[in-house]
This record gives structure tokens, C-alpha cells and sequence, in this order.
């Protein structure tokens, strides 16, 4: 019983590092003054549900939830550089991977997510 269980963590941990290999090769983290000077020029976007959208986001930004993502992905141009964020980082690496294998290829990523973000913002009420 003990060897499965090691084996099984095992896999865990060599499946979660060739993930977070995946991602930091296919999508660019940028830092905030990187994600600054280009988000103009490009699609940004946030993976956030709507109620954290709406509670506060980049100013300019689109609300593409992840859990939606696959059904809005015509909403979302392949030739042009996208820029994703979410709470924290982990949402943008899993629309990575899925807008990769969509053919997407200039990814990109706001280093830390929303809550490092210091910018203007926008609320629903505001």
C-alpha cells in the first residue's frame, strides 16, 4: 500500500513539473511594466470568473472565464499578441495550454496576477 501511494505521488510531482515546464515555455511572464507596455496593443484578456471580473479588473480588459474559454475561443484572434491574467497566475497557465492547442502562439502572462496589478482598475460600479 505504501509503494502506491509513493508511486502514485511520484507521478503527481513528475506530471506537475512537465506542466509547469509546458507553460513556462509555451506562455511569456511578463512583469508589470513589461505587461504594461504592450497590453495596449493587444488582446487583453481576463480567465477570472465573472463575480471577481466584475468586483474589480484591468482597465480595458475582456472577461473570457476559463470555464468558458473553449466555447469563446472566436472571440479571440490568432494574429494578434494576447495578454492574460487572473487572480494569482495559475488560471492564465491552463488558457495557455488550451489556446495553444488551438494554434495561439504569442501568449503572454501578468507576472503574479490581479492582485500584484497597481494600474487603474475598473469595477462594476465605477
Amino acid at each position: 500500500m505504501v509503494y502506491i501511494t509513493l508511486g502514485a505521488l511520484g507521478a503527481f510531482i513528475t506530471y506537475a513539473i512537465i506542466m509547469f515546464l509546458y507553460q513556462r515555455k509555451i506562455l511569456k511572464t511578463l512583469t508589470e511594466e513589461e505587461f504594461r507596455a504592450g497590453y495596449r496593443k493587444a488582446q487583453l484578456i481576463d480567465v477570472r470568473e465573472q463575480n471577481e471580473f466584475e468586483n474589480g479588473h484591468i482597465l480595458g480588459a475582456r472577461n473570457i472565464p476559463l470555464s468558458q474559454l473553449k466555447m469563446r475561443l472566436k472571440e479571440i484572434r490568432q494574429d494578434k499578441p494576447v495578454y492574460l491574467y487572473c487572480q494569482n497566475g495559475m488560471r492564465t497557465g491552463r488558457a495557455a495550454q488550451m489556446l495553444k492547442r488551438k494554434g495561439y502562439q504569442d501568449l503572454n502572462q501578468l507576472k503574479g496576477g490581479f492582485k500584484t496589478w497597481s494600474g487603474k482598475i475598473k469595477t462594476k460600479n465605477s
